[in-house]
């Protein structure tokens, strides 16, 4: 992870969910002033920079803190580990923003897949709800792929952070789970191919970097199979199509997020045809800035 500050969940044993900020790979608790994710996320609409900076102050004077290593562990009742950056708020996920990724769908779609060529170039994007914080895994948790279908993949994604006035917090990591088979077989069953248990990895923390502008930054992703590599992938976020405050508008028309929203962006890192994961597989997803993601594949 960088020195850059990011602001994260994780367990407490004995305490449950705390707010902290990482900085130089120390956490620093801030809970006492921020005791959820929705309460940071409410009080900075309006005052994004002041509230970072109330963050900030909150971690010097913090009377906890410690490296960010002491919750490198499985998610267990009786030790500290992370949490994905999300509570009461929602993810939703853009689609076909990478021109990889309408070429991998209309490859995938039994008809051709014209309605991801169309979409592609489309004024209106793709966005659908992705997942609560029931479906939602954070770093060194299992991801699950549907045991209903027989091609599996990861998507990871750039997630872009809003407060409940649609504002930028910042980014994270996340990825967005897939089964291919069934998105292929009739684009009406996304929901299916997209939405169930431990669906939706996040993490490790959110990047605190309010723009209007894309994360300048490379996206890479690897899949470990027992003591080998199976696949690997990298693009860099400049490759998407839409301009954030496009996809912030649409997602904003006739919706409210109270407690705010991290957005997917999309995927260009689509693995060959006759690849699925499989049990235990291990998926890192590094992008510049932020830090690495890593959960271990679980059928469900």
């Amino acid at each position: 992870m960088n020195s850059a500050p990011q602001l994260i969940q994780y367990f407490q044993p004995g305490q449950g969910a705390r707010v902290g900020i990482l900085r130089d790979d120390i956490a620093h608790d801030v809970s006492h002033c921020f005791p959820t994710l929705a309460q940071f996320f409410r009080d900075s609409v309006g005052d994004v920079e002041g509230v970072i900076a109330a963050a900030s102050r909150a971690a010097d004077d913090s009377v906890r803190r410690f490296p960010a290593s002491d919750l490198d562990n499985p998610p267990a009742p009786d030790a500290p580990h992370w949490l994905p950056p999300l509570d009461e708020g929602e993810v939703w996920a853009a689609g076909v923003t990478y021109f990889n990724s309408k070429i991998a769908r209309q490859e995938e779609a039994v008809d051709g897949g014209d309605v991801y060529a169309r979409v592609y170039d489309a004024e209106r994007p793709e966005i659908f709800f992705k997942a609560s914080r029931k479906n939602a895994v954070g770093h060194l948790d299992a991801v699950g792929f549907r045991s209903d279908s027989r091609w599996n993949v990861p998507e990871p994604e750039l997630g872009l952070v809003l407060n409940p006035a649609m504002e930028t917090l910042g980014f994270t990591i996340g990825n967005d789970m897939s089964s291919r088979d069934i998105e292929g077989a009739n684009p009406l069953y996304l929901p299916q191919a997209k939405v169930y248990t431990a669906s939706c990895a996040l993490g490790p923390g959110i990047l605190l970097a309010p723009s209007d502008r894309w994360l300048e930054a490379t996206i890479r992703m690897s899949i470990l199979r027992g003591a080998g590599e199976v696949f690997s992938g990298a693009i860099a976020t400049d490759q998407i199509k839409r301009d954030l405050p496009d996809l912030v508008d649409y997602l904003g028309r006739s919706n409210s997020f109270p407690a705010g929203v991290i957005l997917l962006t999309g995927t260009a890192i689509v693995p060959e045809a006759d690849f699925t994961l499989r049990p235990d597989d291990i998926i890192r997803i590094t992008i510049d800035g932020i830090g690495t993601l890593q959960n271990r594949a679980i059928e469900v």
